[in-house]
C-alpha cells in the first residue's frame, strides 16, 4: 500500500465486508531473510498488504519511481486500533510476554476510546508458527470472533503465523508489528521522535543493543547495492 490513508481505507473495507487480511511491514532485514529462505519468500508472497518499514525501503521506492510512505509497524498500531474501535470489531494481542501484553492492553484502551481487546496470548519460548500451539491460538482467535490481531513475534514467525491464519482464521486481520507492543507497554524504549523523523532510528537501536543489531545492520547494508540496482532497473523499464 503506498500511503497510510490507502491502507486504513482498505482495512476499513475489509472489516465491513467480513474479510481478513495479513499485513506485513517490509524492511531490509526481511530482504536479507528472503535471500536466505525460499520459505520466507513464499510467506511474503502470501501477505495481502505490504507497507514500507524503514527509510531504505522508502528511498528504494523513490528510486524505482514507485514512491510509498514510511509506515513502521509500531506507528500503525494506534491508527489500526482506531479503525477497529470505529467499526466496533474485537481485537487480540499475540506475542511478547503476559506482562507486556497486559501493559499494552492498558495503554491501548486508554488511548483509543471504545477499543475492545478481548483476547491476549503470549506464546511459549519454543513457539513454532507451523506447530500445534500456533494452531490452537488461531482456533481461539477464530472462535472469539476476533477481527484484528496484532502479532508481536518478530520475523519470520509473525508473518508465517499470519499466512497460516488466512486459512485457519480467515475473518481475522493479522498485523505483524514486531516490538510494537513492547514499546506501548514500556518494556522496550523506542528512539526519540526527532531521530525517527530524520531516519536515525536504526542508530538508536544499534547503540541500544549492539551485539544483536550491529551484525543485523551489516547484513542489511550488504544487500542494499543490489536493491538499488533493481530499483533503478524498474525506473528505467518505465521509460
Amino acid at each position: 500500500m503506498p500511503t497510510q490513508g490507502a491502507l486504513l481505507g482498505e482495512v476499513r473495507r475489509r472489516f465491513r465486508a467480513g474479510e481478513g487480511f495479513a499485513l506485513a511491514t517490509v524492511n531490509l532485514d526481511h530482504l536479507v531473510k528472503m535471500r536466505a529462505s525460499a520459505d520466507f519468500i513464499r510467506v511474503y508472497a502470501g501477505q495481502d498488504l505490504v507497507v514500507a518499514d524503514g527509510w531504505p525501503i522508502v528511498m528504494l521506492s523513490r528510486l524505482a519511481a514507485r514512491p510509498v510512505d514510511l509506515m513502521p509497524g509500531s506507528d500503525l498500531i494506534l491508527p489500526l486500533a482506531a479503525v477497529a474501535a470505529e467499526q466496533g470489531v474485537p481485537v487480540a494481542l499475540v506475542g511478547s510476554t503476559e506482562v507486556a501484553l497486559e501493559d499494552a492492553r492498558r495503554d491501548l484502551t486508554a488511548r483509543v476510546p471504545g477499543l475492545k481487546i478481548t483476547l491476549a496470548a503470549a506464546p511459549s519460548g519454543r513457539f513454532d508458527p507451523e506447530g500445534a500451539e500456533a494452531a490452537e491460538i488461531l482456533a481461539r482467535l477464530d472462535a472469539a470472533g476476533i477481527r484484528l490481531c496484532f502479532l508481536a513475534l518478530g520475523a519470520p514467525k509473525q508473518e508465517t503465523l499470519a499466512l497460516r491464519g488466512r486459512s485457519l482464521a480467515p475473518a481475522v486481520g493479522f498485523a505483524s508489528i514486531g516490538a510494537g507492543l513492547d514499546f506501548l507497554g514500556g518494556h522496550q524504549v523506542r528512539a526519540p521522535l526527532w531521530m525517527r523523523r530524520v531516519g536515525l532510528e536504526w542508530m538508536w537501536r544499534m547503540l541500544s543493543s549492539p551485539g544483536r543489531m550491529v551484525p543485523r545492520y551489516a547484513r542489511s547494508a550488504a544487500v542494499l547495492p543490489g536493491q538499488v540496482l533493481k530499483a533503478l532497473r524498474l525506473r528505467w523499464s518505465r521509460g
